[in-house]
């Protein structure tokens, strides 16, 4: 039995202050996309029931990184934006859906591309939620001189921004991993489950499906001690090494 997935896993540990999330990224081509996994229907990865794209390349990497396997600039699958963008909406709405999660990897590392996807899915009458390990006051800053990072701000509706730091893990707030990071309405869309969450907080979820081939596919939130009860007589995880399972 194999498993997949990619869960995030609230751990403990130290880690140096840094300047994570600091650097501009670099502005990259939109016509293809390179990414990993796409959900059609989650109730994991945001508010409600979305779509959920994980990106495959992340240059913020920080330390304790959930999905390090997707750091690589190399491995997913390129394809082409526009394409890709019509194939997800019409799987998004035929799963009955209310929007999508743009995660990683790093979204704003391939602003251009995942900006068209996000602006098919606003033309589509959905939501976007995107995931960012750089803080949107730099995000905005940047944008002044960058049309894709630009356009990728103006096609979110709910932001989470900046690193993850370990040694400040969040227990309160669901989707986030650290006390630094933020929860951003930046249309009215979810501006009160914002301001709900902020008064009283959230609970996350994990999700697991099981494949008929034997693989099971894992996301959402867990702990350690959580997940590790969880899946510990699953079998071995195929995207590491060893026979413990822990986090994607």
């Amino acid at each position: 039995m194999t498993l997949l997935g990619t869960p995030r896993v609230r751990g403990s540990g130290s880690a140096p202050a840094s300047a994570l999330g600091t650097v501009e990224p670099a502005a990259k081509p939109g016509a293809e996309l390179r990414w990993s996994r796409f959900l059609a229907a989650t109730a994991a990865e945001g508010p409600g029931i979305r779509s959920a794209l994980w990106v495959q390349g992340c240059s913020v990497h920080c330390p304790g990184c959930f999905n390090p396997q997707l750091w690589a600039e190399i491995g997913g699958s390129v394809e082409n934006t526009a394409g890709l963008a019509a194939r997800f909406v019409a799987d998004a709405q035929a799963a009955g859906v209310e929007g999508i999660t743009l995660l990683g990897g790093e979204p704003f590392d391939q602003a251009a591309a995942l900006a068209s996807v996000a602006e098919a899915f606003r033309a589509a009458g959905l939501t976007v939620m995107t995931f960012s390990g750089y803080p949107l006051e730099l995000l905005t800053e940047w944008s002044a001189t960058r049309a894709d990072i630009a356009r990728l701000l103006a096609a979110t509706d709910l932001l989470i921004d900046g690193p993850y730091l370990r040694d400040q893990p969040d227990a309160v707030r669901p989707w986030l991993g650290s006390t630094n990071q933020g929860i951003r309405a930046l249309t009215p869309a979810y501006a009160d489950e914002v301001a709900r969450i902020e008064r009283e907080g959230g609970l996350d979820r994990l999700e697991i499906r099981i494949h008929r081939d034997g693989r099971i596919d894992v996301n959402g939130w867990a702990d350690d001690a959580a997940l590790e009860n969880l899946l510990h007589d699953l079998g071995p995880r195929q995207d590491r090494p060893g026979t413990k399972a822990r986090r994607a």
